[in-house]
């Protein structure tokens, strides 16, 4: 069994600020209810996901928000995304932070629970990356076990489209073992709310 201190859970959002958050969202019920939204539900997630069988990173953006604490949940270490796509801003903390097995998350699935993260780093026990799939084919979580250098297999992927999941399963190694939790729904979209 692997020390708590040693699992990693990333949680990535965008700073609240009207108009910069959930735009596709935006477009469709508003900036305000769009706003909204993004802020009840990423201090939902961090309150149901905080727990001491992990250690809680949040993963922000921009840099200078971190230094705004009280707009982010409290007990969760701020981190900064740094910039690219969001491969890269994936990547980054895959890279960069301290050993240990890491499930990654976005701010946009309201119904997370503790046991969907049980879930994945019990399959990162026996598997190199998890994923949690999207019904759009997307996915709203990966995690990797890190032992060692992690090959980027972000570059070229169609973000936002029904083939991103496809494309990073398809770039990872050919030995790679693979694991998948249950399906959940981000939102996007006003018909998933």
């Amino acid at each position: 069994m692997i020390c708590p201190k040693h699992r990693h859970l990333v949680l990535m959002s965008k700073a609240s600020r009207l108009g910069r958050v959930k735009t596709r969202l935006a477009r469709e019920v508003g900036y305000v209810v769009a706003w909204m939204f993004h802020r009840r539900t990423l201090f939902n997630i961090a309150r149901k996901l905080q727990s001491p069988k992990w250690t809680c990173w949040l993963s922000v953006s921009p840099a200078r928000s971190r230094n705004n604490t009280h707009q982010w949940p409290k007990f969760w270490t701020l981190i900064h995304q740094g910039s690219g796509d969001l491969g890269a801003r994936i990547l980054k903390p895959l890279c960069e932070l301290p050993p240990g097995p890491m499930v990654i998350i976005g701010s946009d699935i309201p119904g997370i629970q503790a046991s969907d993260i049980d879930a994945a780093f019990k399959a990162l026990q026996k598997n190199d990356f998890v994923f949690g799939p999207c019904p759009d084919g997307g996915f709203w979580l990966i995690g990797a076990q890190r032992n060692g250098r992690i090959r980027d297999p972000f570059g070229g992927v169609r973000w936002s489209t029904e083939h991103a999941l496809r494309d990073v399963l398809a770039r990872l190694p050919k030995n790679a073992r693979v694991a998948m939790i249950n399906e959940l729904s981000d939102v996007d979209y006003a018909k998933d709310l």
